[in-house]
């Protein structure tokens, strides 16, 4: 009976997210609302039991990232970047939007995507204003690349450090199985970005004179801070690329980042607090929990299960699954728990005794369709969600089926583009 009540609960939710029939917060909170008030999951489940619960690592994370670009705001560091971007690319938009876009998507793979699209949006928001564009078309293209470039290394995407870990798979591993395609992705996507956004490209001339007569510098209103900052956000940048020597959660990182900045900024609490997006963080502990009955009831386990039983020891078979499944799911529920319950089936396929016994190729599918198919729809990926938050605060929403009328022909051409990659490498 459970099993129906959270399919039920969560098909309900998404589709008042999709429709916008309600706020989606609302929706989130409502359905993780009455998951609990079915009996559907407890207080252990939702707190402690780490299949299941709200993952505080995600939302801590957002948090002390929110904190430090709050403080970064008042350097003029965003301003900066902004009229710099803008005159490499001397105010054409199509420029720009590649120029954002690539920085994204390379700077994705060495953070994760969250935390390069938190530094990355503001930018974006004042660039456009700044060449008389709309912002809309270049927060969607640049978040569609970064869950693109986060995809080529281990710590870019969330589901790669589970798939590491379940796999014994290195830094490296990723690195040299998986960015080869995602440069090639990435490459091909800024291409399709002239036809996906062409209506997005006429400026004002006026404006764009205006950014080519300024000078950067000037934008910088407090050095000292600025300095400061920086070395701070290095620090944090550094702990999160070390954050399994060090053996310390990106959370955490951040969260010491956040606290550090906040004491030597001098800045009073209302200066960073309003930065903080307390919709998206709400959005999050919702779909956490939401996501975390459909595990609990076992809905994801037995579609694992079936999977497995479908493909056998037809290694084709199982990769084409396992990539096309994935994307598909991703589109939907958070690939993070879709990731977690399915490394242990690819793991027992994989086995020295298993049926497709030391075939690698089934983890490059499952973490290219789990990452790439999060580009799909507006929820599909975290970094998606963040971006809409930031774009809602700077009077720009962006509506679930604006987003995904473009994420999911991105994520349908990104994830087709992988099947003669796997199948030329490994097949």
């Amino acid at each position: 009976m459970t099993l129906w009540i959270a399919i039920a609960v969560f098909s309900g939710a998404y589709v008042l997210i999709a429709t916008e029939r309600v706020h989606r917060v609302a929706a989130a909170l409502g359905g993780a609302g009455i998951m609990v008030a079915a009996g559907v999951l407890d207080a252990h489940d939702l707190f402690y039991r780490e299949e299941t619960a709200i993952d505080w690592n995600v939302i801590f994370l957002l948090f002390g990232m929110m904190v430090i670009v709050g403080v970064l705001r008042h350097t003029g560091v965003f301003e900066y970047v902004a009229i710099w971007a803008a005159k490499r690319a001397r105010g054409d938009p199509y420029r720009v939007m590649v120029l954002l876009c690539l920085i994204t998507g390379i700077a994705s793979a060495g953070l994760d995507n969250v935390t390069t699209v938190l530094l990355v949006a503001p930018v974006t928001l004042l660039v456009c204003d700044r060449i008389g564009v709309n912002p809309v078309p270049y927060l969607i293209a640049e978040v569609l690349a970064s869950n693109i470039g986060g995809t080529a290394t281990l710590i870019g995407d969330p589901p790669n450090i589970i798939i590491a870990s379940r796999a014994n798979l290195s830094f490296n591993d990723f690195l040299v199985n998986l960015a080869p395609i995602v440069v090639v992705l990435l490459v091909l996507f800024v291409v399709v970005c002239r036809l996906l956004f062409r209506s997005a490209f006429q400026t004002d001339p006026e404006k764009v004179a205006d950014v080519m007569s300024l000078t950067e510098r000037e934008a910088i209103r407090d050095r000292g801070l600025l300095i400061r900052s920086l070395i701070v956000l290095a620090a944090v940048l550094l702990g999160f690329t070390l954050h399994s020597v060090l053996d310390m959660e990106p959370s955490i990182v951040a969260l010491l980042g956040a606290g550090m900045l906040v004491l030597i900024s001098g800045l009073d609490q209302d200066d960073y607090l309003v930065d903080i997006e307390w919709e998206t963080l709400l959005f999050f502990v919702g779909l956490f929990v939401m996501v975390g009955a459909l595990v609990d009831v076992g809905a994801i386990d037995k579609l694992a299960d079936a999977l497995a039983d479908a493909v056998g020891d037809d290694v084709v078979l199982a990769t084409l699954a396992l990539l096309f499944v994935s994307a598909i799911l991703s589109a939907f529920v958070d690939n993070i728990p879709y990731v977690a319950t399915m490394a242990p089936v690819v793991a027992t396929l994989t086995a020295p005794d298993g049926p497709l016994a030391g075939e690698t190729v089934l983890w490059w599918a499952l973490a290219l369709g789990a990452d790439l198919g999060g580009n799909a729809t507006a929820i599909g990926a975290s970094a998606n969600v963040v971006v809409l938050g930031i774009a809602k605060r700077g009077g720009h929403p962006i509506s679930f089926m604006e987003f995904t009328k473009y994420g999911a022909i991105v994520a349908l051409l990104t994830v087709l583009l992988c099947v003669p990659y796997l199948y030329l490498r490994y097949l």
